[in-house]
């Protein structure tokens, strides 16, 4: 199990990939008042993991510049 100091770095460089992330994503936000299904909600959800792991490597590639 990760120490806390390695859990927040990771929470913290979530936090600061997300803009990038939901970017990569290119997911519509909802209308209002208008729920997502399971279905719906899963394939989103699919969308922004590999729209996070698109950041990191982004990130990682930028930084070894």
């Amino acid at each position: 199990m990760p120490d806390a100091n390695e859990q927040q770095r990771r929470y913290r460089e979530f936090l600061d990939l997300l803009p990038l992330t939901l970017s990569l994503a290119g997911l519509p936000p909802s209308e209002p008042g208008r729920y997502y299904n399971e279905e719906q909600i899963e394939t989103r959800m699919f969308a922004v993991r590999h729209a996070h792991k698109a950041a990191r490597a982004l990130a990682k590639e930028l930084v070894k510049s």
